[in-house]
């Protein structure tokens, strides 16, 4: 029996291979399905299932073109409904796979069809669970994100996961491995582990919604306190995975486009694209394409993507580093956007010759300090949490993750000062502000942390403790 996890950092997503005697099944699987191809064909084995463990929001996973390549069965839980082929398993239905089997047990909670796979090896030992969504380490899946009104509420999906958990998890064996779908940086849960994998025996003895003398009403009230919004593009991935999608190798042939800087530029008018820049951030702020959009590769890059830009359909046009454009194509896909139509061949430095440059101011903590004053117009990019933790006095709050909500709240006249954590979150804030005809804008790339340590007098920042 082989399991091994493959785990993707930027969208903090846990996929899974299972082999035994020549069969393999793949547990949540991303867009792209050459991985998994390319790992069974090497070990000689063929796919005979994709378990999906629920309907995902923050990706588009890669069950129906695997299952066209493979001829393999998708299999979701009780209650599924799709527009295309599946096989909607009962609960405590077994699955043989080679010498070994696995067991879907039933546990809606996150959403109605949320299951969890029990896999037995060899001499019908229960060896580990395949979550989803369902137990994080260190958490559980947020209830919120399928209830319908009038319908499901997020307080009787949480009801349904107490239940789950009690019913279905807490009573298997303490040796038993838990492999979730997703670990910390995922918007699906709020407090999960950096570990991407653990004992169920020691879930239960550090994992706050599994404390074992937690009532229902207890377990209702902390895992929907705090709930924030979820990102605009959950539910439109979810509808996506439901009702399914162009292919994979279309969706490459058509974004991973060169083109050169007049087709590019005449491309961003005919279409009206987005110019979406993903080179460093300090390479950016130096010059970039009048109208471009900052998200970094190197950073959370589709999350954001899907957390800024509404229309899943925009045409998206891509400035990259060299001979990263195709990795570009494929990311912006795991999230749901399949019409980048083109990038830019010979990167911005093909651009330099042939149009208009724009550019950000950018300064370092020392340079900050200089120009403080009470009176300096600050925007404080960072999540609520931070925010609360410790911030500049006088700062405004305008999170990154709500900018599209939030834009009448800044004055294009003013003459802002805007920071992060690092610079990567306050480089996309201040192209998006750019983008709508905001010009005075100076952003620090030095870290947060750094300004606290510098000749800034403390009072100048709070916490919550002192705030009234």
């Amino acid at each position: 029996m082989k399991v091994e996890q493959i785990y993707t950092g930027c969208l903090a997503q846990g996929a899974y291979y299972i082999e035994s005697n020549g069969e393999a099944a793949i547990i949540d699987p991303l867009r792209e399905t050459k991985p998994y191809l390319e790992k069974a064909t090497a070990n000689g084995a063929k796919i005979k299932y994709i378990f999906e463990t629920h309907f995902h929001a923050d990706f588009v996973s890669g069950h129906l073109d695997l299952a066209k390549k493979t001829g393999a069965k998708i299999i979701y839980g009780p209650t599924a409904s799709t527009s295309y082929e599946i096989h909607e398993g009962k609960d405590n239905e077994i699955f043989k796979l080679g010498n070994v089997t696995l067991q879907l047990l039933h546990t809606p909670g996150h959403t109605p069809e949320s299951s969890t796979f029990l896999l037995k090896d060899e001499n019908g030992k229960e060896h580990a669970i395949f979550s989803g969504d369902t137990l994080f380490i260190g958490d559980v899946g947020r209830p919120d994100l399928a209830q319908k009104a009038g319908d499901i509420t997020q307080e009787d999906l949480a009801g349904w996961l107490f239940d789950s958990l009690r019913n279905k998890i807490m009573t298997l064996p303490d040796e038993v491995i838990v492999y979730p779908a997703h670990g910390a940086g995922s918007a699906c849960g709020k407090h999960m582990s950096k570990e991407t994998w653990d004992t169920l025996g020691n879930q239960k003895a550090t994992n706050y919604a599994l404390r074992a003398n937690m009532t229902k009403a207890e377990f209702i009230k902390e895992v929907t306190d705090g709930l924030l919004p979820p990102p605009q593009y959950f539910a439109k991935n979810a509808k996506m995975n439901k009702l399914g999608y162009d292919s994979f190798d279309e969706v490459m042939k058509r974004g991973a486009v060169a083109l050169s800087s007049r087709a590019f530029e005449a491309a961003a008018n005919e279409h009206e694209a987005l110019i979406l820049d993903v080179r460093d951030k300090k390479e950016f702020v130096k010059g970039f394409i009048p109208n471009s959009v900052f998200i970094g590769i190197d950073g959370g890059f589709a999350p954001w993507v899907g957390a800024l830009i509404p229309d899943l359909k925009q045409p998206i046009l891509i400035v990259a580093p060299e001979g990263r454009a195709a990795e570009v194509v494929k990311r912006l896909s795991r999230v749901g956007y399949d019409n980048a139509i083109g990038y830019l061949e010979g990167g911005f430095e093909a651009w330099k010759g042939h149009g208009e440059i724009d550019s950000i101011e950018a300064i370092d903590a020392k340079d900050f300090v200089a120009a403080y004053d009470k009176d300096l117009k600050v925007l404080d990019v960072r999540k609520l949490g931070e925010w609360e933790s410790e911030h500049i006095e006088t700062a405004q709050h305008f999170a990154l993750d709500y900018i599209n909500e939030q834009m009448a709240e800044v004055n294009k006249d003013n003459t802002y000062y805007m920071h992060c954590k690092s610079g990567y979150r306050v480089t996309v804030a201040a192209s998006i502000l750019k983008s709508r005809g905001f010009e005075n804008l100076v952003i620090l790339h030095d870290k947060f942390d750094e300004l606290i340590a510098s000749t800034i007098p403390t009072s100048a920042f709070v916490c919550p403790s002192t705030l009234k």
